[in-house]
């Protein structure tokens, strides 16, 4: 009787974790990729903390974004794309900064560089590196 009360209490406790990580089917294990967390989007959902990451982006660069004033003065309107990543300890690394204009690109990078640290995102279990793209639109409506 205790065996089979260990082992539904294993059974039990292991599909809960799978389900975090990964997915077990017909004897193929199968790893999913778990986003970074943003500071405040902690819970046991993964599906909201994915979506709380990407409000909390968007927000992030929405507040801190500037229009560096010489460009803005001369009309210069550009797509910049930055491409970084949040590496294992959950800190952000620049790797491309896309752009002509040099001022908008600091800016693009500036902004992108005072992200909070967070929860690195997981495979399997480990800390594992995520590469992420956010465009900016600079545009003066001039």
């Amino acid at each position: 009787m205790k065996k089979i009360i260990v082992l539904l209490v294993l059974l039990t406790s292991f599909s809960g974790f799978t389900q975090e990580w990964g997915d077990v089917q017909k004897n193929k294990v199968t790893l999913k990729e778990i986003a970074p967390i943003w500071p405040g989007c902690e819970g046991s959902d993964v599906a909201k903390r994915d979506a709380c990451f990407d409000q909390k982006l968007n927000e992030h660069v929405r507040k801190n974004f500037r229009y560096p004033a010489n460009a803005w003065k001369e009309n210069v309107q550009e797509r910049v794309v930055v491409k970084f990543l949040v590496n294992t300890k959950g800190e952000i690394e620049i790797l491309t900064v896309e752009g002509k204009n040099q001022e908008l690109k600091d800016e693009a990078k500036r902004n992108i560089l005072s992200i909070p640290k967070m929860k690195p995102g997981m495979f399997g279990g480990k800390p594992k590196a995520i590469e992420y793209a956010v465009p900016f639109n600079f545009k003066t409506g001039k």
